[in-house]
């Protein structure tokens, strides 16, 4: 396989996008019948700042109501409870220098590799969703990406990934002889 340099670096470019694209996921108790839901309120959100907290509950509002859930103060037929959460996560980039992609990398060469340390801010978001009655666990999503240093832009990747988590929800029940 020949790769010109515009290929590799266009090839370059989508793992990068790969590497920086959120992680979300979403599981639910597939005997549950969504559609008896109408309602919500809020339990509890967690995010160790309460400007993030505000922004988690807008999102999440705006997803649900999308759906045809109607928010309520108190006695929703669901609550939601939602956890954020950033981490530093450390990356290890190695640059080979020299002809030959490295130090005696197929037997010729003598360049050197370099490897340096960068540690990226990351940003993790779950939404739970839970019977008001049984107070059992029916519904929840999940959310890992990259941070920016600019909130302006942290706040679109929070309403993009909620969007996403919420994108085929409420889910259809399977009934236990499907299995």
């Amino acid at each position: 396989m020949k790769l010109t340099l515009s290929g590799t670096l266009t090839l370059a470019a989508a793992f990068v996008g790969i590497a920086f694209a959120a992680r979300v996921s979403t599981d639910f108790d597939h005997t549950v019948h969504f559609d008896r839901y109408k309602t919500y309120s809020w339990m509890k959100v967690d995010a160790k700042d309460s400007l993030w907290e505000d922004r988690i509950v807008r999102s999440v509002d705006n997803e649900l109501t999308a759906k045809g859930w109607k928010k309520v103060d108190s006695g929703g037929d669901a609550t939601v409870a939602a956890f954020g959460s950033t981490h530093k996560e450390r990356t290890l980039d190695t640059f080979y220098s020299g002809f030959g992609g490295g130090w005696r990398w197929r037997g010729f060469g003598d360049g050197m590799a370099t490897t340096t340390v960068e540690y990226t801010q990351v940003g993790t978001l779950v939404v739970d969703v839970f019977d008001a009655q049984t107070r059992k666990l029916v519904w929840r999503g999940s959310s890992s990406a990259t941070l920016s240093g600019k909130a302006e832009k942290n706040e679109k990747k929070l309403q993009k990934d909620v969007g996403e988590m919420f994108k085929h929800f409420p889910p259809e029940a399977r009934l236990q002889s499907e299995r």
